[in-house]
């Protein structure tokens, strides 16, 4: 069963080299930094809080990059994403090596060998499930070498994760001059903005790396290759948004139609009251109400101004009548309502100040976004290591 990670418990490293001293440059790898990470963080992703993604751009040592991993190693419980856009070289004994920014062809000790990344993860990562995604390219000696030993995907899989690899065959290939991103970073993030036609509610990893190889292969690009261990292909990125409503729809069509059908967030996979608020916003959203049909639906029992101030909330409410009652009028089943009021007595016993600190950590929107974001492009400029 596909599920969404909870933002709260979940953390995501974007680490990319675009400025190189030996090799040619890669300009669009800078824009994929910057976009995937407003996507992760947006409504159309697992819109985890701005605190919780990290942006490494042009590391000149590989300590930077690895302190990064190592910190979102021990913080994440629930998902951890790992994301590198850049060359990638391959050393004489077939190991992958991401390029830094100084490195050199036939001098490996100056990039950042995959394996120690790839350690972190299967020895230090406190996190349930692991998200690699690489999108590298490589020289045609590169390529020779790889084709006669393991592929890039053997190589980087991590038990207990999904490894997505563009592996494209040449640079030119991988990033069309011109282009805003790289051919494999654009379609993945065409794919997360504007949903797959008549592909499942949720656009879990398999789901993706299907897509992407017949979108990337009706282009003429190189196929990518992926690896799925321990169920990792169920963890989804987003909501399908092919297959949400298209507009908000009345209160009157939405009570006719089969609630028990729709794909409601899974309150079971909540572990954070940031997740609480997000897949509390989620079962709005699935249900195509609007606030003033969801009031409507409740018999006169919440306003439409109490539906927004409930979403909107940065703690927990102290009693659950309000909650279910928005549930309910926004058509959630019984059985499921039950689930949802397990998870916030849960919450309520672990009493976690973290998560429940501010109100942008729940929802991440409006204009404290646009301040929040002010911070992480702050921060990674300071991690540049110059």
């Amino acid at each position: 069963m596909s599920v969404l990670p909870d933002p709260g418990a979940s953390r995501a490293v974007l680490v990319g080299a675009s400025r190189f001293e030996y090799l040619e440059p890669l300009p669009a790898v800078a824009n994929n930094l910057r976009a995937l990470a407003d996507l992760l963080c947006g409504p159309l992703s697992l819109q985890l809080p701005v605190r919780h993604v990290t942006v490494v751009e042009d590391p000149v040592a590989a300590r930077t990059v690895m302190g990064a991993v190592r910190q979102a190693a021990a913080e994440a419980t629930d998902t951890l994403v790992v994301y590198f856009a850049g060359h990638g070289l391959v050393d004489a004994q077939d190991q992958l090596v991401l390029a830094l920014p100084d490195t050199e062809f036939g001098r490996v000790e100056t990039g950042l060998s995959y394996d120690w990344v790839r350690q972190v993860l299967l020895l230090d990562s406190r996190a349930e499930r692991h998200v690699v995604i690489l999108d590298c390219c490589y020289s045609g000696l590169a390529l020779g070498r790889m084709s006669a030993g393991r592929g890039l995907a053997d190589q980087a899989a991590v038990e207990g994760s999904f490894l997505l690899a563009a592996a494209a065959e040449t640079r030119t290939a991988l990033a069309p001059v011109g282009e805003t991103y790289t051919a494999f970073t654009g379609a993945l993030l065409e794919a997360l903005r504007q949903g797959i036609p008549g592909g499942p509610a949720l656009v879990d990893l398999g789901t993706l790396y299907r897509h992407l190889r017949l979108t990337m292969e009706a282009r003429g690009h190189p196929v990518p290759q992926a690896r799925d261990r321990n169920s990792g292909a169920q963890v989804a990125l987003g909501r399908n948004q092919a297959d949400l409503p298209a507009a908000p729809v009345v209160a009157a069509a939405a009570a006719g139609a089969d609630a028990g059908a729709r794909p409601w967030p899974d309150p079971r996979a909540i572990r954070t009251v940031t997740g609480f608020f997000t897949a509390l916003a989620e079962v709005r959203v699935v249900s195509g109400l609007t606030h003033q049909a969801v009031s409507e639906r409740s018999a006169g029992r919440m306003a439409a101004g109490t539906v927004g101030r409930l979403l909107n909330r940065g703690t927990l409410p102290t009693t659950w009548g309000t909650t279910a009652v928005y549930l309910s009028a926004c058509g959630v089943p019984d059985e499921q309502i039950t689930r949802w009021q397990s998870a916030w007595q849960q919450l309520r016993a672990q009493n976690l100040p973290a998560e429940t600190a501010s109100p942008e950590a729940a929802r991440d929107g409006g204009p404290e976004k646009a301040r929040a974001w002010q911070r992480p492009l702050s921060a990674f400029r300071r991690r540049r290591d110059h």
